[in-house]
């Protein structure tokens, strides 16, 4: 029998020297012959099927360690068993690479909106989709507080975000919201953040829709420009003789890849719900997501 040194098993085969080496050391694949003086390992070109059904094998996603025993065993409803798992796995990263695909189109759209949205200060009126969110109540009052404690509040949420198995894309769009008790008590108090989520995504706990309907929002720039930018658009309402008819919403619409002093650079609409208006004419706008 014509035997075949390691280098050339693994370039009849389309591997690496390294690999075989490996195949050995773990009792995958033996060597037909080791040569005692030189430690030379050589090959019979019958054992291509054995490597054949090795990459086979670890196409399906089985492990070598799996593989390995399936030679010992031989058992093929094991085999029928490994596999099945296995397409239940790869059913999981179809679904979740699915998910960071819909994450990154949202992200290039908020770069777009970005791109378009009107300089900061300007105030408009914007009719917005529902939005599905995922709320957490942190407990603490945002506007109590600087950006220190809006980041630990944050960190909860991401916290939330991964014990429930959210996808994580879900994270780089956040928000808070002030709810309308709050507004009809005159009182600047929220501890409720929120990330938007896919409109299928399916209900559980902390899962609401933002509704539909006509918004005054404006723009700004920094998270400490939230409160004068929320005075203006109440001052605004209240000249405009709007009435209010549901929760103040506050968007990060995009994070900007740029830091100062360590701080978030984020570009933030605020959202507040009126009573529609009579003219029929006034501008839409569609959200994020």
């Amino acid at each position: 029998m014509d035997l075949l040194p390691i280098g050339k098993m693994a370039a009849l085969n389309h591997i690496t020297v390294q690999t075989l080496r490996h195949y050995d050391k773990i009792d995958l694949l033996k060597p037909l012959h080791v040569d005692e003086e030189t430690g030379y390992r050589y090959y019979s070109i019958k054992q291509s099927a054995i490597l054949d059904m090795i990459q086979y094998m670890k196409s399906l996603g089985m492990s070598l360690e799996q593989i390995r025993d399936q030679f010992r065993n031989e058992n093929i409803e094991e085999i029928q068993d490994i596999l099945r798992k296995q397409s239940r796995n790869i059913d999981d990263e179809i679904r979740r690479l699915h998910q960071m695909k819909r994450g990154v189109e949202a992200c290039i759209r908020s770069y777009g909106r970005y791109l378009r949205m009107p300089e900061e200060g300007a105030i408009t009126l914007e009719t917005i989709p529902a939005r599905k969110v995922f709320c957490y109540d942190g407990g603490i009052n945002i506007y109590d507080h600087g950006l220190d404690t809006y980041e630990y509040i944050l960190r909860e949420l991401k916290k939330q975000v991964i014990i429930r198995d959210l996808p994580m894309v879900y994270f780089c769009n956040v928000g808070s919201i002030l709810r309308k008790e709050m507004i009809d008590a005159g009182r600047f108090v929220s501890s409720e953040i929120f990330v938007f989520v896919d409109d299928d995504f399916e209900d559980q706990e902390g899962i609401e829709v933002i509704p539909k309907g006509d918004y005054v929002c404006t723009y700004f720039h920094s998270f400490w420009r939230e409160k004068e930018s929320a005075e203006a658009l109440f001052r605004y309402i209240d000249e405009k003789g709007y009435r209010i008819i549901g929760d103040y919403v506050c968007e990060v619409v995009v994070e900007l890849p740029i830091f100062d002093n360590n701080e978030r650079d984020m570009y933030v609409r605020l959202q507040i719900p009126i009573d529609p208006p009579t003219s029929p004419d006034h501008p839409d706008t569609e959200s994020a997501r």
